[in-house]
């Protein structure tokens, strides 16, 4: 009993930064449209398809951008009708790009964006404290990338992809009435991505783009217990400080994107986008433990757990309207699908079918563009179901968004 225990703990924690949020925050102007993709301006369309830069107005442009994302979560148990809800900080997406054509044809980029990650905080003492009392989760995408116009109206586009990544959990071991924190500060990851761009007529443009998965491997991740009797770290042989070893994989999700922008008047365009996400992809996880006899394969250091993720869809409309040349108003909405069901909910990153509608302001000052947007989501609540955890009542969350974007197309 004590080995599947803390088993549990240690799982938890590490399936969460498995399948942590897909933050849909790589750029102020596309967050006002719905976050959509096929928007040719500056570099800031890099992210979202490498071909874009050979459709970018100008011969050298460069972008920068942050955001601040507030949530709460909170779970109420329906037979206690104890409520408890988290107290987040303010998550702090950034994101920044450089384009440069040296040739007529050919454009050439750099992006950096954090496309995944999540801080949650719980109380200490809440019902789900084996699960997890904090996390923070970070991910850097670094993407050098390159473009190709291969005709008049068309353009391909590639990437590649370097990640780092980080993850950093508390979680309680009520067996033992200790505590275990789960870190991890330099997993490493590669993947790429590519695109079409189309422009057949100056009105449409058309956007088809994919990025691959990231498998993120934790090769010197630390588990440290603290317990109250020292008799347990011999017991799970753990060194003098308590602490373990592991190695893990740990994968980032696929992505493909269809994204059209229409320009209906001179002064009014309307985006749309499809993106599927492979969350399917998290069928199992495994953690090799250097010591700890904490697993459940027939070699007892190796702790390997189903998945039943599955892969998601998200719809998005944005629009655009230019009351003069410096001046834009843009709105969106979206909605976004939960990777997984009821059945398998884990507050460590609680996830639910999302409402958002987003608006914005942009102002074009010469070369320089500043961009200020927001977006308030609406997630549905939830009725937890997961037996593998024990964990059941309902549970509902609010958050809202804002930022500001800079661009500079200097010639």
């Amino acid at each position: 009993m004590k080995k599947i225990l803390v088993s549990t703990a240690l799982l938890a924690g590490v399936l969460s930064y498995a399948g942590g949020f897909r933050v849909s925050l790589q750029g102020v102007k596309q967050l006002a449209m719905a976050h959509t993709s096929a928007h040719a301006e500056d570099a800031s369309v890099t992210f979202f398809n490498p071909a874009g830069m050979s459709f970018i107005p100008s011969k050298l442009s460069i972008v920068a951008g942050g955001f601040g994302a507030s949530n709460k979560v909170t779970f109420q148990n329906l037979n206690t009708l104890q409520s408890t809800e988290t107290d987040n900080p303010l998550g702090t997406p950034i994101y920044a790009a450089i384009t440069y054509k040296p040739l007529e044809n050919l454009s050439v980029g750099f992006s950096f964006s954090t496309p995944f990650g999540s801080t949650i905080q719980w109380p200490e003492n809440w019902e789900g404290k084996e699960m997890v009392q904090k996390m923070e989760l970070k991910s850097y995408y670094f993407q050098p990338m390159v473009s190709v116009k291969l005709a008049p109206w068309l353009s391909f586009g590639a990437s590649y992809i370097y990640a780092r990544g980080k993850v950093d959990w508390d979680k309680a071991v009520t067996q033992f009435d200790g505590q275990v924190n789960i870190n991890d500060e330099k997993a490493t990851g590669h993947g790429y991505g590519f695109g079409f761009y189309f422009r057949p007529d100056p009105k449409l443009d058309v956007s088809v783009a994919y990025r691959s998965p990231v498998d993120m491997k934790a090769k010197n991740g630390t588990a440290t217990f603290k317990f109250p009797s020292q008799s347990v770290y011999s017991q799970l042989k753990l060194n003098a400080a308590g602490q373990d070893a592991f190695s893990a994989t740990l994968p980032l999700v696929e992505e493909y994107t269809i994204g059209l922008t229409y320009k209906v008047t001179p002064k009014w365009q309307v985006s749309a986008d499809f993106n599927y996400h492979g969350w399917e992809r998290y069928s199992r996880l495994t953690l090799d433990f250097a010591n700890a006899p904490i697993g459940n394969q027939a070699d007892p250091t190796i702790l390997v757990n189903p998945k039943n993720f599955k892969n998601s869809k998200t719809f998005r409309l944005g629009t655009q309207y230019a009351f003069s040349n410096m001046i834009y108003g843009r709105l969106g909405a979206y909605y976004d699908e939960s990777p997984y069901t009821n059945e398998n909910f884990i507050p460590e990153t609680p996830s639910f079918d999302t409402y958002v509608i987003t608006g914005g302001v942009g102002f074009k000052l010469k070369q320089f563009g500043i961009d200020i947007a927001g977006g308030y989501a609406m997630p549905q609540y939830r009725d937890v179901n997961n037996a593998n955890l024990g964990f059941y009542g309902q549970a509902k969350a609010r958050a809202f968004y804002f930022g500001l974007g800079l661009s500079y197309n200097p010639f």
